[in-house]
This record gives C-alpha cells, structure tokens and sequence, in this order.
C-alpha cells in the first residue's frame, strides 16, 4: 500500500460533504420501517447504484419477509488477511408516511428526517469510505460494507448473516450515530424481548364469579414479580412495557397476556434474570391459572475484550490525529454489535456520524461531524492494517 493512500483517501473524503449530503436525503425521503419491505429494498436499491457507480462489486442473502441484507467489498492484499467489517441497518422505527409528512431538512447546522442518524448517514459514511479505498487502488485490508434490514426488531432474518460475517473478520465497524458527546460506544447492554400468555378460566362476574380463574388477577401478581428483579446497581431492568387481556367488563377473564424487556449487562446476569423470569411463569399466585413464555427476539452484549479495547484506541487515535479527541460510553440500548462481538470479533460501535434523539420527530444529525467521521473510520483502516 502507499504510505501516502490514507491521506489520499482522507483528503477526498473532505471533498465529498455535498454528495454525502445529497445521498443522506435521497435515502432519508425513503419510508423504511422495518416491516416495510418494498421500502427498504428500495434504500438498499440507493446504495447498489452508489457502489455500481463506484465500481464496488455487491452481493446479497435475500429474504421473503423483511429487507435483503446486501454486501459490497473493496478487496485488500490476498491471502489469509482478514477483512475489515464496516456495518449499519438501514431500516427506521417509523411508520409509512413519515418521510413524507417531514422529508430531510437541514437547520442551523443539524439534518432532520427519519432515520437521518439512526443511522442512514452511518450507511452514507460507510459506503464514502469504501468508495474512497476504491478509488485510490484498494484498503489496506479486504473491507466489507455490510448493509442489513431489520435491526430495529432485533435483526430476526439478519442476525445469521451478521454473525457470519463476523466471525471471519478482524474487526467490526458498527456506524450507529456518535453520542451527542462526541463519543463512540465501547459497550452495551443485551436484551431479551419476550411475550408471557397467563391462561385462567372465565365465568360470568356477577352470575357464577366464584367458577371463574382470573388470567388478570394472574398476570398483575407477576408483574410484581417481574419488576422487582430489576437491580439496578447490577444493571440489570425489566420492564413490562405492553398488557393485555380480558373478554368483557363482566367476564373473569380467561388471557392476559404482556410483553416483557429485559436488559443485563453480562451472559451470567442474563442466565440469572431468566432464571427468575422462568420461575414467575411457573408459579401461580391465583390457583387455576397457568401460564407461557415465549422469546420473541434477543440482542446480545457488546462486552469489551481486549480486542476491542485494541480497536477503540486504534479509533481514538485517528480522531486525535484530526484533532478530535473522544472517550467511549456504556449504554443501556442494544445493537447488532452485540452480535459480532459474541461470536468474537472485536468490535467498536457508533462511529456513525454524530446525532441525537432517535427514534422521535426531533431526531437530529450533526452535519459538521459528517466529513470527520469517515476521516476517521479511514485513518482506523489504515491503523488496523
């Protein structure tokens, strides 16, 4: 590699605010709920001519239900050298329409729209700096830009392809968007998303009261129960955030059921908080009633070993070389992080582009962060290599 590519490839990824900004609102005007598949096929349609026009070959797991996952790759020298992994969803938490009702707007230095941080600009950068390896003859190392489709529901059809990916890499890039600090995360909770069903038995509430069992009555003792496994020095939460049940005002209810999150920061606090969980499904406080769990989705943690560590100062370094220097931050939110680092590969999050309040209408993007972000995530390829 020449000694002078990275700041080839840096020099002109300052060249390239304005287009990143016209693709960032090009994908950002584009409905992609997660259970949106024509519309987040249609993203991942943006990005294949973007790495077409850049001479980036791509391929892609497709899938019926939910958005393909899509991989473009800049080769690196031969041999057995690893890849380098740069990853993000392109998928949003918001419904059909709400492109539409805000589309992407730029005010007094910050982006609007949705999805704009969280994180289709972490896509815009990743696919600038694959570009920009392109162009001045190839990465140091094989770079793999993985694209996925439905990381907001916990990454049900992408999770097998992410792992995958990971476990044949030297390390993930994950571009979520950077703290509103400044900082990248350097760890994150896991969490397991579950639905308990309570089965009783109805009767009539004024006529036969005492032949019904109350899946309600059930349902509210393990609540209780539930939320007091919450320890928050451990750091472990959870949260029954969803219930439901009954038939009518004037039955005893028959089902219940809700919907349960929990958050733990290491596998061993995950194993004794579902102990516990399994244990409260099993125990009936109203005689007659019996219950269910069932796991509906799951993120792993992302743990920092020393690999990571490795990486995040491999990162940090870059950013003091621009001038920008940063820490990393623990966070309660979960991410497909999670995942590559479970399976092994170091891994560093949300060297995305700086931005807040995702997931609401004030979502916001730090425009001037843009261009410095993917400054960095190219001088860390370099430091990597």
């Amino acid at each position: 590699m020449s000694s002078n590519r990275p700041n080839e490839v840096t020099s002109w990824l300052a060249s390239q605010r304005e287009a990143m900004l016209a693709l960032l609102e090009e994908v950002v005007n584009i409905d992609s709920g997660s259970y949106d598949k024509p519309g987040v096929d249609a993203v991942g349609e943006r990005f294949k001519r973007f790495f077409a026009e850049h001479d980036i070959p791509v391929s892609t797991v497709p899938d019926e239900t939910f958005g393909e996952a899509i991989k473009a790759e800049v080769a690196g020298p031969g041999g057995a050298n690893r890849p380098i992994v740069l990853m993000g969803h392109r998928d949003t938490v918001f419904p059909k329409g709400e492109a539409g009702r805000r589309p992407f707007r730029i005010e007094n230095g910050r982006a609007y729209g949705p999805g704009v941080c969280d994180m289709k600009a972490g896509l815009v950068m990743n696919a600038f700096v694959l570009a920009a390896y392109k162009k001045f003859g190839g990465s140091p190392a094989p770079l793999i830009g993985l694209i996925t489709s439905d990381e907001e529901i916990g990454s049900l059809s992408c999770r097998p392809v992410i792992e995958e990916t990971a476990r044949s890499a030297r390390a993930v890039l994950n571009s979520e968007p950077g703290r509103p600090s400044g900082n990248v995360v350097t760890g994150r909770k896991g969490g397991v998303f579950m639905k308990m069903e309570v089965f009783g038995k109805a009767a009539h509430s004024g006529g036969n009261f005492e032949q019904g069992v109350s899946a309600i009555g059930e349902l509210a003792h393990k609540i209780v129960a539930l939320h007091a496994i919450t320890d928050l020095p451990r750091g472990t939460t959870v949260n029954v955030g969803l219930v439901s049940g009954g038939q009518s005002v004037n039955t005893v209810a028959p089902l219940a059921e809700c919907q349960i999150d929990l958050r733990y920061i290491t596998p061993p606090d995950r194993a004794d908080a579902m102990r516990r969980i399994e244990e409260i499904v099993a125990r009936a406080t109203v005689p007659g009633t019996i219950a269910k769990l069932e796991i509906k989705g799951e993120f792993k943690p992302l743990v920092q070993d020393e690999g990571a560590k490795a990486l995040f100062q491999a990162y940090q370094g870059a950013m003091k070389e621009l001038g920008r220097p940063l820490g990393g931050e623990f966070t309660g939110g979960c991410a497909d992080s999670g995942f590559t680092a479970s399976v092994g590969c170091p891994t560093l999050c949300a060297v995305g582009p700086v931005g807040g309040k995702a997931h609401s209408p004030e979502e916001y993007l730090e425009v001037e962060s843009f261009v410095p972000r993917a400054q960095a995530m190219a001088l860390t390829i370099a430091r990597l290599a």
